[in-house]
């Protein structure tokens, strides 16, 4: 379900909160080959399935953590929507951490938790906790604090 705040001073009143999740997304060996192809990162235990069975630690193929890591912007819209706004900005990361692999064929989600919002000239600098994890695993597959900046 989707959460829509408006303007910054609806973020403002979510500081603190966890805002949900999106929906789940089946990560295929398809869109690693296609993320490889875009950065050039054709490492064998992304690509290469039946090398990462033989040969990797984690019994197959898995995502690149990049991959994970851009995921973000698709699945966000699902968590919040901001209204009353003239435009919103990613403005960085600051700490990024991959605990878990994601197994090719796995099922995906974000979290979201809004942990600031800054007045900035303008409008406001908001930092969010994005938590990315594999349905059924143990621990996140991505953690990272992540910067946007709304302009009203």
């Amino acid at each position: 379900m989707t959460t829509t705040v408006n303007g910054i001073a609806g973020l403002k009143e979510k500081v603190g909160q966890h805002l949900g999740f999106s929906d789940w997304v089946e990560i295929t060996q398809e869109r690693v080959n296609l993320f490889a192809d875009a950065t050039g990162d054709h490492q064998w235990i992304h690509v290469d399935p039946e090398r990462a069975a033989k040969e990797s630690p984690f019994g197959g193929p898995i995502a690149h953590g990049y991959l994970t890591l851009s995921l973000g912007p698709m699945l966000m819209p699902q968590i919040l929507r901001v209204e009353g706004i003239k435009m919103g900005v990613n403005y960085g990361c600051g700490k990024v951490r991959f605990p878990a692999p994601v197994p090719v064929g796995a099922k995906l989600r974000l979290g979201a938790e809004l942990v600031s919002v800054e007045d900035i000239p303008g409008g406001a600098q908001v930092t969010m906790t994005f938590t990315f994890e594999c349905e059924g695993a143990s621990k996140p597959s991505c953690v990272a604090e992540i910067i946007f900046r709304y302009y009203d």
